[in-house]
């Protein structure tokens, strides 16, 4: 891409642009995207921000972000989704844009059983994953995630950069004793003697089992979400995943 840009959004086409780039990515018609175009348009009158990355007069990438609680001094990210390699720079365009009007946080959810998005918002932007939500959007009809529970993880980003990404600790989690087994036979859970840390587990494209083995990819949901449950229950924040696909889940008082 030898003309990528990112500008907020503020014209009707422009918004339409964002919505059918949006429909590509959910795989829903274009009469029906994830936010219509008078939705964005209303959110960015309201004082959100509709990014779009342009490669060329081609939308390549586009996020949706919008204010919380004033005293809170946070923003909450809608929608987000582009081309691979260009979540960061989107990213740190929502991120520029939030801190110039006084934000220090941003949350968004994320479907938690897909390992790149969570290893793209642990890593690569240091966020940490601070509340899991059961079936939060009830049931789903875009092609991405029909069939499917709608459980997600909420994360929080430190706008400010205060917050530096968790060590891999895959030595350490190796020798931990396994809790719980996985759908797939392997295990799922592990827990370490000194019960600061815990580790879990997703299966390596959640997206293609739900097309190819709706009822495995369930059985994956419901599992992922015990311990997750249990574990943000007891006192735990997401906060790394490893390239082979496991969460490390900290106790907070330990949590950098």
């Amino acid at each position: 891409m030898t003309s990528l840009s990112i500008r907020t959004v503020h014209d009707p086409a422009g918004f339409a642009a964002v919505a059918d780039y949006f429909s590509d990515v959910w795989k829903t018609p274009r009469s029906a995207p994830p936010l219509l175009p008078e939705t964005l348009n209303s959110l960015a009158h309201a004082g959100g921000a509709v990014h779009a990355a342009h490669d060329g007069e081609r939308v390549v990438g586009g996020c949706v972000a919008v204010f919380g609680p004033p005293a809170a001094r946070e923003t909450y990210s809608l929608l987000a989704a582009a081309e691979r390699g260009l979540g960061p720079r989107l990213k740190e365009a929502q991120r520029v844009w939030a801190v110039g009007l006084g934000a220090r946080t941003m949350r968004w959810t994320f479907d938690p059983l897909v390992g790149r998005n969570a290893r793209f918002n642990f890593v690569k932007l240091g966020a940490e994953g601070t509340g899991y939500l059961v079936d939060f959007y009830g049931p789903m009809a875009d092609g991405v995630n029909d069939g499917d529970e709608s459980d997600r993880l909420e994360v929080t980003w430190d706008l400010t950069g205060t917050r530096r990404p968790s060590a891999d600790a895959t030595a350490v989690r190796e020798a931990a004793p396994v809790t719980h087994p996985a759908p797939d036979g392997g295990p799922l859970a592990r827990r370490d003697p000194g019960d600061r840390y815990v580790w879990c587990r997703v299966p390596d494209d959640v997206v293609a089992l739900r097309a190819t083995d709706p009822e495995l990819a369930l059985g994956w949901r419901r599992a992922v979400r015990e311990v997750f449950t249990k574990a943000f229950a007891e006192g735990f924040t997401a906060t790394a995943m490893s390239r082979d696909g496991w969460y490390t889940l900290t106790r907070r008082e330990d949590t950098p």
